[in-house]
């Protein structure tokens, strides 16, 4: 017999990477990330959702002010829409900075409350790299995509995770998190908001998870909870699932108070 026959299955790649190794893969973005968050000390976490697509304030003045004259009327009027979207990428990196700065002021021996993102550009970015500013770790939950960058500078070292899987992603998104803010994006935001508000309106999933859903100017142009109220395809009591938003004082109001009445007792605060 070869060496290479001898060769054990778990060091086998093209037997873990074939469809009979599956089940390994997946238990490897169980275990993978568990033993990294234990390793940490990181109890549980505050996850931001958002577009990738929305750049920093300094990135789209740039790309207006670097723009060519001969640029077209569709192109100009993106990058001036760009301009526009930015303020949210700010929004988030305060936000996320100033509830790193409260999480940190607890008085607890494991991490509360960590900044977590897709890992990303955009929102995603934004909330990394206000964790960052204000000397916390952050994570980023990455995932290889087509189109779309993966993973940021702004993510703490052995906290950026690479995943194969979107069910595992999402698993962890969730599986330590205490709250969530949601701010304006594309089919990937309306997929994790719906899943998430499916699961709690379910009660699939049952502890206290503040939700700020942010811009209700933007939201509600893009899905008319109201109108879905009225039709019966959901109750009232729905609406309650989650916290429209407009500042960022009123998200950071929102969030530790829910926090501390649902998470922190005597110690903790």
């Amino acid at each position: 017999m070869t060496d290479k026959n001898k060769e054990r299955f778990y060091n086998d790649k093209k037997f873990i990477g074939s469809p009979d190794g599956r089940v390994l893969r997946i238990l490897a973005e169980y275990f993978g990330p568990l033993q990294r968050f234990r390793q940490n000390k990181i109890a549980d976490t505050i996850v931001f959702f958002g577009s990738a697509r929305i750049n920093s304030q300094q990135d789209a003045k740039e790309a207006l002010k670097n723009a060519p004259n001969n640029i077209s009327k569709k192109k100009k009027d993106q990058l001036h829409r760009d301009l526009k979207m930015s303020h949210y990428y700010e929004d988030a990196q305060e936000l996320a900075f100033r509830l790193t700065k409260w999480s940190k002021g607890l008085k607890d021996k494991k991490k509360r409350f960590i900044i977590t993102s897709g890992g990303g550009p955009g929102i995603m970015e934004a909330a990394n790299r206000g964790a960052s500013a204000a000397k916390g770790l952050s994570v980023g939950l990455n995932i290889t995509l087509p189109h779309e960058q993966s993973g940021n500078q702004w993510i703490s070292n052995e906290l950026s995770f690479h995943f194969h899987y979107f069910f595992m992603r999402k698993f962890w998104f969730l599986y330590l998190a205490k709250a969530l803010v949601v701010f304006p994006g594309g089919f990937g935001t309306l997929d994790e908001l719906m899943e998430l508000l499916t699961l709690i309106q379910t009660k699939k999933m049952l502890k206290r998870l503040p939700i700020v859903v942010y811009d209700s100017k933007y939201w509600k142009k893009v899905i008319d909870f109201d109108y879905m109220v009225k039709m019966g395809t959901i109750s009232e009591e729905d609406m309650d699932l989650f916290y429209f938003a407009d500042t960022i004082d009123e998200a950071y109001k929102y969030l530790t108070t829910e926090l501390v009445k649902a998470h922190l007792k005597g110690k903790n605060f």
